[in-house]
């Protein structure tokens, strides 16, 4: 008999950063190690990745680092912490490693302990196994995990759906997952994403005909935006474009990289002849497929729309279409994007998200999964709070009761002993890790305060000169502002700020000596009631005395 604990680090209450925790006695096993896109309110951050605090306590007893498959929301984490858990191994199935294995080498990251798995084939780690099972998402050779114990099975989906007329490389092993369940299912961990979705998901999914539409209304340039690892979406694309004369322009090595990899792998069936390099993409009837990096969503297609891209230029005669959904909290960096689009004149095609839906569970293909599994406790993961709740909802609809329905937070602690649930109050401590550019957790929550402050607001900076001795004012004080006020056309409101300060300075100089730290507040404290009296504005206020 054992005891088992699961938890995560990042991924309930929330859309990426999915990191699932399985502890069996002394053995540590880990789910997937996503980053979540920064939204528009956090101010430069590129994006976040869980805390991997636990972890790095108690790396001796890591087994393995399990990926189901190569989105962002799933790996993307992995080059920020693996210098953290050095030893570890990640495995992985053979197309997925191989986008892992790219990434990690442009980040000139070691590669060692990379491991390839083959999809139903059982990893053995003592009294304990890891067997992968294929399912249906948007990336080829895309597994769920079943974690095998003595007290029975602990199974985590990751994405998927039911949709029969996959092609073969996304195909779901339905058989397995039934036997899987018929041998006794201790724990299922469920995505939520599309919870709230009633009935299936397939064939609601396919976009191909779009595609063909679009295809034969125009023979001018067209501009397929979409994110790396929706590589359905591109094998839909790329199967229309061969009943056409068009040629494909593939925008970025690394896409680029991935797309001719599929294609000697045989998952994708694609004429490599008919690529061209970028430098054709100013010729007529060719379509540009764009992808972004995975810090920067719509990076890409935001450089060739703000006209700075160094190839492509976008024209009325253009048509783009987003073929990959918004991050939620980046509507509005979005609509801006879409906008301006529209301004140029080019046609633009934005794949409804309601209409076209990503390739993720709805309430159907949930309960259908449950069933073939027969749980005896369920455990809604991956999404929002509401989407977990609308989870929970559909178990308790295929009859699994409702105190073995787990709903969680991250860093809430599941305890299993002996099969049997107990009771537990045990909290893991968990953290947003924000990634600014190449530093790792240096950004908190007053830097992205000031940005705030300073994005709205602006900058005013007070100088002045003292005597070095006497510590009288020689110079100033001088005012400068930047995203505040212009100078020369508000000179009463500059003046009345000078006043201020130097009434400030005086008062707190004495013979041979000035309290700095008095200074420094009270012309932060006054200037800063002043300011917002007259312009209902805060500005950040910087104090700067040299001494001569």
């Amino acid at each position: 008999m054992s005891k088992i604990k699961i938890f995560s680090l990042g991924g309930l209450n929330e859309i990426g950063k999915n990191m699932y925790v399985v502890e069996v006695d002394n053995d540590i096993f880990v789910f997937d190690a996503g980053l979540k896109h920064a939204d528009d309110n956090l101010l430069g951050i590129d994006y976040i990745i869980p805390s991997v605090d636990y972890l790095k306590q108690n790396v001796e007893r890591i087994k393995g680092i399990f990926i189901t498959h190569s989105h962002d929301e799933q790996m993307g984490a992995l080059p920020d912490i693996v210098s953290e858990l050095k030893g570890v191994n990640i495995y992985a199935t053979p197309f997925n490693l191989d986008i892992i294995k790219r990434e990690f080498e442009i980040e000139n990251i070691p590669t060692d302990n990379l491991v390839e798995i083959q999809a139903h084939k059982k990893i053995d780690f003592g009294n304990n196994s890891v067997f992968p099972i294929n399912v249906s998402h948007s990336v080829p050779d895309s597994v769920m995990y079943v974690l095998n114990t003595q007290d029975g099975a602990i199974v985590y989906t990751g994405n998927f759906l039911f949709d029969p007329a996959m092609p073969d490389n996304y195909k779901m092993d339905i058989g397995k997952i039934a036997y899987v369940g018929k041998q006794g299912v201790l724990c299922l961990l469920c995505e939520s994403v599309y919870a709230d979705k009633k009935g299936y998901t397939s064939p609601q999914h396919r976009a191909s005909k779009l595609m063909t539409e679009i295809l034969n209304k125009t023979d001018k340039r067209i501009l397929f935006n979409v994110f790396q690892g929706q590589i359905y979406r591109i094998q839909e694309l790329l199967e229309e474009v061969k009943n056409t004369d068009k040629k494909v322009i593939v925008m970025g090595k690394k896409l680029k990289s991935v797309i001719l990899k599929a294609i000697d792998d045989k998952l994708i069936d694609f004429d490599k002849s008919r690529f061209l390099d970028i430098h054709s993409c100013n010729s007529e009837n060719v379509i540009i497929i764009i992808s972004d990096d995975r810090e920067k969503p719509f990076s890409n297609i935001n450089r060739i729309v703000s006209g700075y891209d160094k190839f492509i230029k976008l024209n009325e005669k253009d048509t783009v279409i987003f073929a990959s959904p918004v991050y939620p909290g980046m509507e509005k960096s979005s609509t801006k994007l879409f906008d301006s689009i529209a301004r140029i004149g080019s046609e633009l095609v934005i794949m409804s998200s309601k209409e076209y839906l990503s390739l993720h569970a709805s309430s159907e293909d949930l309960m259908l999964m449950m069933n073939l599994l027969n749980p005896k406790y369920y455990f809604p993961v991956i999404g929002e709070y509401k989407d977990q709740v609308e989870n929970a909802n559909c178990a308790e609809t295929v009859g699994i009761s409702k105190e073995n329905i787990l709903l969680k937070l991250n860093g809430q602690v599941v305890q299993i002993n002996d099969k049997n649930l107990v009771e537990s109050n045990e909290i893991i401590h968990i953290d947003d890790v924000l990634i600014d550019g190449k530093t790792v957790g240096d950004v908190g929550e007053l830097v992205i305060k000031d940005r705030e402050i300073l994005s709205e607001n602006g900058v005013v900076i007070v100088s002045t000169t003292l005597d070095k001795a006497t510590k009288k004012v020689i110079a100033g004080p001088e005012i400068y502002t930047r995203g505040f006020v212009f100078v020369n056309d508000n000179k009463e409101l500059i003046d009345g700020a000078i006043t201020k300060a130097l009434e400030i300075i005086k008062a707190n100089t004495k013979p041979n000596y000035i309290e700095y730290n008095k200074v420094k507040s009270q012309i932060r404290e006054e200037l800063g009631k002043y300011f917002y009296k007259e312009t209902e504005c805060n500005p950040m206020i910087l104090l700067l005395i040299t001494e001569v």
